[in-house]
């Protein structure tokens, strides 16, 4: 809440989900060029933004159905992104393409769910796990490019593998939706 207090009233939760799909080419290029300390400070700003953008969607009731359908996607695409970088450099190229294809499946699962039975399903809980998974393999793959410490690759290769065990479980969750 005390961020939420630094945002403008004018500023929508729409307005950093649009932010994370322009910022996305430009990690992309970062990671790509190996600036990865700046590379990681940008991305976790972005990811910052998710949360921001989640909790104003709550606080200021802002939740729109755009929001439920592309909030999501930019996620996925984001760590996508990442992934096709960070993860194919550092780990190899099997767990991304897993990744990949999980993430792929959720995006078609939803697309599904919104076009075919006209239905958009909300975030469930071990999406939001997977996320968290997700996102702590992609933070510690960047302090391992920086710093390069094994131990780190070891924590990477663990959360990617437990973050694809909670997106098989929720693409299961939602294909029951």
């Amino acid at each position: 809440s005390t961020f939420l207090r630094l945002v403008p009233s004018f500023v929508r939760p729409n307005h950093f989900t649009v932010f994370r799909f322009i910022a996305i080419p430009f990690l992309f290029w970062l990671l790509f060029l190996e600036f990865y300390v700046w590379g990681g400070v940008c991305f976790l700003f972005v990811a910052f933004t998710d949360a921001l953008d989640c909790a104003l969607a709550r606080t200021r009731n802002q939740c729109t159905e755009w929001c439920k359908l592309y909030d999501p996607l930019a996620d996925k695409l984001l760590v996508i992104t990442m992934g096709a970088v960070l993860i194919v450099r550092f780990l190899n190229v099997y767990i991304f393409i897993i990744v990949l294809v999980t993430e792929l499946l959720l995006i078609l699962n939803a697309a599904f769910l919104k076009y075919a039975k006209q239905k958009i399903s909300g975030s469930h809980i071990t999406g939001k796990i997977k996320m968290m998974f997700q996102s702590a393999g992609l933070v510690a793959l960047f302090i391992y490019a920086i710093y390069g410490n094994d131990l780190l690759l070891s924590f990477a290769y663990s959360a990617f593998y437990l973050a694809i065990i909670f997106g098989i479980i929720s693409l299961l969750k939602y294909r029951s939706a």
